[in-house]
């Protein structure tokens, strides 16, 4: 059941989201080679808790993190830990999420460590950009589909992968609400977006296949050829003014992609 927002709810979820952001920024802000997963986690946490909010993942279907934290050709899922040590070059997932007065935000980011190659910056410059084109659908009268299409229609057209087994949802006092968003599809199909909906649109796009394996921790997901992927992601209200993106904080909705800068 697709649970409707009042505009109440979207101003109180904005709460959530605005944290959620600034933690994802923050850790951003503390990529840099030679610090840990583990580390990033702590800072998180620390953030989230310290503003009032709870970790939205922490405990979440045994989920032991606060962050997700993906390295290269892990796509989503990474669990935090002090022996997975960041180099030059790695581009990392960061997915995390705040509750505040039992609002979800939740939001996820791909940043740069130190000096990843060309292509590889590429890739992340597209997702970002397909997260845009999603975002831009998201409004009342269109379909579900046509955030897929857009996400998939730009994705595959730089010759890119687009996850089929991972999607974005819906969300609101849950973390997974109906429906389920996929970053695939056509024109028209799907349900019908009307304003009050919120839903995260996550786009995860990968060098080469789409296939990917789940890790022997039953959480990591990482791609089957080992080439890399990024993820961008944002909680959206769709309102009759258009699309709102509510996993924002003071400095807007968006980060930088390179680590080490706020």
């Amino acid at each position: 059941m697709i649970k409707i927002k009042s505009a109440h709810d979207i101003e109180q979820m904005k709460v959530a989201g605005a944290l959620s952001k600034m933690a994802l920024r923050r850790v951003g802000a503390m990529v840099r080679p030679g610090v840990s997963t583990f580390e990033l986690d702590q800072l998180a946490e620390q953030i989230i808790r310290m503003h009032g909010g709870k970790p939205a993942f922490k405990g979440y279907g045994g989920f032991p993190g606060t962050i997700c934290a993906s390295i290269n050709d892990a796509v989503v899922h990474g669990i935090p830990n002090p022996d997975i040590i960041l180099r030059d070059g790695d581009i990392i997932s960061i997915d995390t999420g705040a509750v505040v007065d039992g609002w979800v935000g939740d939001n996820a980011w791909t940043f740069y460590c130190g000096t990843p190659s060309q292509e590889t910056r590429a890739l992340c410059e597209v997702t970002l950009d397909c997260l845009r084109a999603g975002i831009e659908q998201a409004v009342p009268g269109n379909h579900i589909g046509d955030i897929g299409f857009a996400i998939q229609s730009l994705a595959e057209s730089h010759g890119y992968g687009v996850l089929r087994d991972y999607v974005g949802h819906g969300i609101g006092r849950a973390m997974h609400e109906d429906p389920n968003v996929p970053n695939h599809g056509k024109k028209g199909r799907g349900v019908r977006l009307q304003a009050g909906m919120v839903i995260a649109i996550e786009p995860m796009v990968t060098l080469g296949s789409p296939r990917v394996r789940v890790g022997a921790d039953g959480w990591l997901v990482s791609t089957r050829d080992h080439l890399p992927a990024a993820h961008y992601e944002n909680t959206v209200a769709i309102t009759d003014d258009g699309p709102v993106v509510l996993t924002a904080d003071a400095q807007g909705a968006w980060c930088s992609m390179q680590g080490g800068l706020l």
